[in-house]
Formats: C-alpha cells, sequence, structure tokens
C-alpha cells in the first residue's frame, strides 16, 4: 500500500525531519535498496530484526526496509536502560540489528558479540548499489499472515512479553482509522511516539499509507509539551497523538490556542479524563478530539469515541469496537455479565490477538 502511494504521487513530501525533507520517492528508494541488502543477509519472513536508533529520517527507512525484506522488526529504543534492551535481545533473539551511534551505545558491546550489525549512519553504506525497485513479496513468499513487528510490553504484570503482530491485523486498524478520520495528502502528522510503543506504528504508516507528510520530533520532544507546540505551528501540523498525562501539560502550555492547524487530536494508552476533555474542547474547539482503547495484543486500539462539540458528561468512555472486531464482557464462567457488573473484556477478530482486562459498563 505504501507503494501504491509512491507510483501515485513520487514527489510529494513523506517526511521532515529538522532541515530535512525526504519525497515518496526518494524514501521508498532508499528502504528498496536497504531492504536489498536485508534479504541479502538472508532475512525471511517472520523473522525479528532489531533496530536501535534515534528518531531520524534512518529509523523510518530502516522500519520500511525490515517490512519489505519480509521481516518483523523488533523496536529497541535507545533511551532504556541498557539492561532492558538485553532483555529483550535475549528473549526474542534476532540474528540482526539495524543501528546508528545511540543504538551501539544503548547495547553496549556485549549485546552485539552474536549479531550481525548494519550500522545505517555510515557514510557509505553497503547497500548504497543495491536494486532501487520494490522487493517481489511473492518471490520472498510473504503474505498477510507474516509478523509485521514485535513489540514488548511494560512487564508491569510479570516479565515483559513480546507481542506478535500480522500484517493483517496492522492492516485492519489502519484501513479502519482511514475511514473513521480520513486523511488526505494535505495533511500533517506529528510522529512522537517511542517506536517501543505501538501506536508509534499508526503515526508511520497511517501518514505514508495515504499520502500525507510525516513531521519527526526530536528524540526527546516528546517529554516537551512547549517544543511540541512550537513543532505543530511551525509545521501547520494537522495530527498528533497524546497519552492524557502528557495531554495535560500540552493543554497547560502558553501557546497551545495557537495551535489552529490541528483538526485531530487523538488519545490513547491511558484514562482519559472528562475535565480534560472539557478542557479541549474549550481551548481548541476547532480539533477534533478521539478517545481510543486496546492492547498492544490486538494491533493497538480496539475501540473508539469522538467527543462532541457539545460533551458535558462525567465519564469519557472508551467507545464502540472499530471495524472486524468483536467485544464482549464475560465473568468467569465464560457468560455475558449483566449491565452494571464487572467483567473480563474479551476482544476477537482481525486484530489476531486476545487479551483481558477488567472494566465496568
Amino acid at each position: 500500500m505504501f507503494e501504491q502511494q509512491v507510483r501515485r504521487a513520487p514527489e510529494a513530501v513523506a517526511l521532515v525531519h529538522e532541515d530535512e525533507e525526504l519525497s515518496y520517492g526518494e524514501l521508498n528508494a532508499r528502504a528498496n535498496r536497504l531492504a536489498h541488502h536485508l534479504i541479502a543477509l538472508g532475512v525471511r519472513p517472520d523473522q525479528p530484526v532489531a533496530i536501535c536508533l534515534e528518531r531520524s529520517p534512518a529509523m523510518v527507512v530502516g522500519l520500511l526496509a525490515i517490512l519489505k525484506a519480509g521481516g518483523a522488526y523488533l523496536p529497541l529504543d535507545p533511551a532504556y536502560p541498557s539492561a532492558r534492551l538485553r532483555q529483550i535481545v535475549e528473549d526474542a533473539a534476532p540474528r540482526r540489528l539495524l543501528c546508528d551511534a545511540a543504538g551501539r551505545a544503548a547495547l553496549g558491546p556485549e549485546a552485539l558479540v552474536d549479531l550481525t550489525v548494519v550500522d545505517l549512519e555510515t557514510a557509505t553504506p553497503a547497500w548504497a548499489d543495491q536494486s532501487a525497485d520494490d522487493p517481489d513479496p511473492r518471490a520472498l513468499g510473504l503474505s498477510p499472515r507474516h509478523l509485521a513487528y514485535v513489540i514488548y510490553t511494560s512487564g508491569s504484570t510479570g516479565t515483559p512479553k513480546g507481542v506478535m503482530v500480522e500484517h493483517r491485523a496492522i492492516l485492519n486498524r489502519l484501513i479502519w482509522m482511514q475511514k473513521a478520520y480520513a486523511l488526505n495528502a494535505t495533511d500533517v502528522v506529528l510522529q512522537k511516539t517511542p517506536f517501543g510503543f505501538d501506536v508509534s506504528a499508526w503515526e508511520f504508516f497511517w501518514t505514508l499509507l495515504e499520502g500525507a507528510t510525516l513531521v519527526l520530533a526530536p528524540p526527546a520532544a516528546h517529554k516537551d509539551p512547549d517544543a511540541l507546540v512550537n513543532l505543530i505551528i511551525s509545521h501547520r501540523i494537522t495530527t498528533a497523538h497524546f497519552v492524557p498525562s502528557m495531554l495535560v501539560s500540552f493543554m497547560e502550555a502558553k501557546s497551545v490556542d495557537r495551535c489552529t492547524s490541528l483538526q485531530r487530536l487523538v488519545c490513547s494508552g491511558e484514562a482519559l479524563a472528562a475535565s480534560l476533555a472539557h478542557k479541549v474542547r474549550r481551548v481548541l474547539p476547532w480539533t477534533g478530539l478521539h478517545n481510543l482503547y486496546g492492547p498492544t495484543e490486538a494491533a493497538i486500539d480496539v475501540t473508539a469515541w469522538n467527543c462532541p462539540a457539545d460533551f458535558d458528561g462525567s465519564v469519557v468512555p472508551i467507545g464502540r469496537p472499530i471495524a472486524n472486531t468483536r467485544l464482549y464482557l464475560l465473568d468467569g464462567h465464560g457468560a455475558p455479565v449483566p449491565f452494571g457488573a464487572v467483567g473480563e473484556l474479551y476482544i476477537g477478530g482481525a486484530g489476531g490477538r486476545v487479551a483481558t482486562s477488567t472494566v465496568r459498563i
């Protein structure tokens, strides 16, 4: 789908990072050259390929290249403690690593011993002479049932687990998102979520599948509300994601009311307080506020709710199921609970995985 977009508008701006711009055609060519190199190194469908870089154009090239080569990207955030990164590498056992200097330093030399390391910062890459043509997924044996990425949970309920998400699952999520929120070529999407969190997947790929422009925030900007306000204003960003705790800080930034380009504000990852929703409606009345919910195991989100302009409620709901998704609230015997009772939320459908959490309706 990304390659179809490249063919439709190769000169359109795909990526902006500081003073650098990449067109769809150039982004695709860079990713293709690296993908052919990865294929030559033996990357095959369902194989995890680790990637440990700071947010940069090279990160996006690397993610696309891994997917084009048929592999499943395994994001390693260089801001994480080295022990956590090594734990993920030991558990997932990738054979290959894409990295930059920050990634090398974060992992440490011991973690690199058994890995084939591809340094994306090198001035003369070994793949510079590779073909810029799209790899053929049929020749690779790639299907929608193969893995797109492996993202590790926080470990808040036990040992961190690698959640394996298939192409068909994430595509269902992205196609639903496009039908729900209608991104187009004039839109500008802010990419600020660390790529170790699954929200980043829709920031990257929804944008690039629909011909919009992706603006990469500097590595630490996701923690700086004033820097984010300045990015939104200077780049005329139309679409951004916030976890509610960061949205509180963002809404307290002194110039937030100047974010007049902002059309879509997406929240997920934590409960959205009604008082915060009221503040967004009051300060940014031109901005649509969308509350999403879902576990990593179910391809990012499974429910969505759009906040009405006249919202005056005391509770923000998690909404209703997205496309091709079914939700059931069941008791310990697998029977539906009555309204007002506590039950386990069972998720079925194209998300491809099962997850549970306790909720009240």
